[in-house]
Order: structure tokens, then C-alpha cells, then sequence
């Protein structure tokens, strides 16, 4: 199966749930962009890494490079490679020199990592076409000021977007959704863009 490498877009705070981030992927030389539900701590251990900021100690992704370090190990890529009602599963693909092992991770950790070890990052074409968004225009960088962020338990698994939109679209017409859908592109919205697209899924089936 092809794989399609993937970057970092950006980390913003969630629009539809609260205490959780928005970690965006876009796709190389495309125009998808794959938005994830991450918590926390877990965008902080992002963010920290592509801004190069050092913590006072290592955070748990710091200590996990330094063990891998030590002991010659090295992440040779990650791959998101399925997607389960709305869950994302990635994998750790590891070489130590002598053998090839994957390891089963959270698509956050994965991703935590991967920055940690300059990795590629991958993703399938069924993973795109079915959770992912098309936008128009440049691409940017939209890194928030991800310090202080509050405590919390995270999010146990990464989803493609929340399971409860704030708006109800329901009500809205085919046009005024497709009008919507352009608008929150525009204004890089991709977790709403998202709710909106699976709006107008449902309608087509």
C-alpha cells in the first residue's frame, strides 16, 4: 500500500472540545489536511520541540530520545495507518542497525517523536479520503503560544474530530453548508471544515 508523507501544519486550541488541541497534518506536495484531536500535554510536547524550546527537565518524550539514543535505536519513520470510528492508530517504526521492529503508539506520542527524531511521518490514501480536508491557497504555520496550558487527563484516544459539534448543521441547506465549508477553509478552521464535510457525507449517502 502507498504511503503519503505528511507534515506538521499547525496546533490550536479544539473549537469543539474543551481542554483538548487540534494537531493539523497536511499532506506533501498536496492540498489534504488531516485535523486530530490531541490533549494537552501532548501538544505541549509538540509545540516545545518545533519552537526549540528546552524545559527546565526532560519531558517524557525527551527522556524516551535519550534512551533510544543510548542504545542506538532510531525511529526510522511513523506511520498513521488505520482509522476506526473516528480513531486514529499509528505505529513506530524502529531500527536499531540489526533489525526492523513497529511499535504500537498513540498517533500523538508517535508525532511527539517524530519531531524529537527528524522521522518522516506517514498516512494511507483511505486514511486521507475519508478524514481528510482539501484546502485552497498557501500553506501556513499556525503555532499558538503553547505555554502556560492548563493540566488535564488528555485525550485517551486521538480522534479525527470531537464526537459532539457545538453547532448544530442540521438545519442548514446544501448551499449554505458548501458556503460554510469554503469560509472555515479559509480561515484554516480545519476541525470545523471537518464537522462540516462529514455534514455533507451523511447528506450524499
Amino acid at each position: 500500500m502507498k504511503k503519503i508523507k505528511l507534515d506538521i501544519i499547525g496546533l490550536s486550541y479544539s473549537q469543539t472540545q474543551s481542554g483538548a488541541y487540534a494537531l493539523v497534518l497536511g499532506e506533501v506536495n498536496g492540498r489534504r489536511r488531516l485535523p486530530i484531536i490531541i490533549g494537552g500535554f501532548e501538544a505541549q510536547a509538540i509545540a516545545i520541540e518545533i519552537e526549540k524550546m528546552t524545559p527546565s527537565r526532560p519531558l517524557t518524550h525527551d527522556l524516551f530520545k535519550s534512551f533510544a539514543d543510548a542504545y542506538h535505536i532510531n525511529i526510522q519513520e511513523v506511520i498513521i495507518y488505520n482509522l476506526i470510528e473516528g480513531v486514529f492508530f499509528a505505529k513506530l517504526v524502529c531500527n536499531d542497525g540489526n533489525k526492523i521492529l513497529e511499535i504500537d503508539a498513540r498517533t500523538s506520542d508517535a508525532i511527539a517523536l517524530a519531531v524529537r527524531f527528524n522521522s518522516p511521518i506517514y498516512t494511507y490514501e483511505f486514511i486521507l479520503s475519508s478524514a481528510g480536508i482539501i484546502i485552497e491557497g498557501s500553506d501556513f504555520l499556525f503555532l499558538d503560544n503553547m505555554e502556560p496550558i492548563e493540566g488535564n487527563k488528555g485525550i485517551e484516544n486521538e480522534s479525527s474530530i470531537a464526537p459532539k459539534s457545538k453547532e448544530d448543521l442540521s438545519g442548514f441547506s446544501l448551499e449554505e453548508l458548501h458556503d460554510k465549508l469554503q469560509k472555515a477553509i479559509a480561515s484554516e478552521a480545519y476541525e470545523k471544515a471537518a464537522l462540516i464535510r462529514d455534514e455533507l457525507n451523511k447528506r450524499d449517502k
